[in-house]
């Protein structure tokens, strides 16, 4: 016994020891440690922080959809759904999201670099049929879901993923030209204007404001010049300004989240913002305790999926909304820090792909944090990882799981190996 931990302490200070420029860039878990040549520290093949911290959202989320939907039965819209309807669905999700993540990890990045023009078609092609009648399934207006039974998939999420997975393979196709737009850029504006035709024909501005934000990232991640950058996010700025004073009830949100509380507004486009807000007035700081919402008593619309963080707001108060924030920073800043590993160890396609599943959950969480707090337009975006919805939980954890491929690899690298 005294034997073995005199070995370890060698062990320890033979690693102490090690030059930091001849370590590789990896943290070991220690305070001023690296892993070097001499330091047989055993690397666990996946970051078990990063999926504790998404397990930990998606298990909050399953118990504030239930929280948030278990009254809905009594609306007469609903009556002939049991009280415990949302829940199973949503665990039934996370169920098939679990299934699908585990066997994606299993695909190389190598793969997923060849498969990303063909999975960007597929996305197109599913946005086109969406549009079909008799197929794409209509709800309050808009026609985004394609029933597949006891599941209905929205293509919109998919192509949020294939636009990444696309974008970041053109970058490393393109990296020669990068700094010519005729050759770097136009192709990538070209099929992100196709996409957005698609989406607004459904219509969904919020998933299109997503996936060009994705895309925009992930071209200045890979280095294109920033005055070109600027020009890029001008043009699309110019775009959506067009788009929402073109179409009346867009523009009448925009008044309404300027001015809420008016006679006018309160009753109509901002009635949501309104009682989002009376939620987060009632929680105050330690909330009303879980369960005990009175806005989810269908005084709030959409409250276990748009709004379901002013639920959490309610029932837990400012620490829980300040809980959910700092797990989502955790979250993204670990996600971009794994990107950033893999762009320095020369595997830019897989760096880029996870910075932009960082940008997507990082964005998309601001906007929905945003509107529910009342600092953004309302738009109907769901919160990552926690609110009802089939579709967005399977491509939120199947993106994460490529993440966590993503960083896999990286280990294996920095052991030796081969990917």
């Amino acid at each position: 016994m005294t034997a073995a931990w005199i070995e370890r302490l060698k062990q320890f200070f033979a690693g102490l020891s090690a030059a930091p420029a001849a370590a590789l860039p990896v943290r070991t878990g220690m305070p001023g440690r690296v892993l070097g040549p001499s330091m047989p520290v055993r690397l666990l093949g996946f970051d078990q922080a990063l999926v504790f911290v998404a397990m930990a959202l998606l298990l909050w989320g399953l118990v504030m959809v239930y929280s948030a939907s278990v009254a809905m039965p009594d609306n007469p819209k609903f009556a002939r759904y049991e009280h415990t309807h949302f829940l199973l669905r949503h665990l039934f999700s996370l169920t098939v999201a679990l299934v699908v993540a585990v066997l994606a990890f299993q695909i190389p990045m190598s793969t997923w670099e060849k498969l990303a023009p063909w999975l960007f078609i597929a996305s197109l092609a599913l946005l086109v049929i969406v549009l079909v009648p008799f197929i794409g399934r209509g709800v309050n207006g808009a026609r985004r879901w394609i029933s597949l039974g006891v599941f209905n998939f929205q293509p919109s999420e998919l192509a949020k993923f294939a636009v990444l997975i696309y974008a970041a393979d053109y970058m490393v196709r393109k990296m020669e030209v990068k700094e010519r737009f005729f050759r770097a850029v136009l192709p990538m504006g070209a099929a992100l204007a196709v996409v957005g035709m698609l989406l607004l024909a459904e219509p969904d501005m919020g998933a299109f404001l997503v996936i060009a934000v994705i895309a925009m990232g992930i071209l200045f991640l890979g280095g294109v010049n920033a005055r070109m950058f600027f020009v890029i996010a001008t043009i699309v700025i110019l775009a959506f300004v067009i788009m929402i004073w073109a179409s009346d009830w867009r523009r009448e949100r925009i008044f309404a989240y300027l001015d809420p509380w008016s006679a006018k507004h309160a009753i109509g486009k901002g009635y949501q913002l309104s009682h989002s807000l009376i939620a987060f007035g009632r929680g105050e700081f330690t909330g009303v305790g879980l369960g005990g919402s009175i806005e989810k008593l269908h005084w709030l619309p959409e409250a276990h999926t748009d709004f379901l963080l002013a639920v959490i707001g309610e029932e837990f108060g400012l620490i829980g909304v300040l809980v959910v924030m700092g797990l989502f920073l955790w979250l993204i800043r670990r996600i971009m820090h794994i990107g950033r590993q893999a762009i320095a160890m020369d595997r830019l396609f897989s760096g880029l792909v996870a910075q932009g599943v960082g940008i997507w959950i990082g964005f998309q969480s601001l906007i929905n944090m945003g509107v529910n707090l009342g600092a953004l337009p309302t738009k109907g975006l769901t919160l990552p990882f926690m609110s009802y919805g089939g579709s967005a939980i399977l491509m939120n954890v199947l993106a994460l799981a490529v993440v966590l491929r993503v960083d896999h690899e990286n280990r294996i690298l920095m052991r030796g190996g081969r990917t």
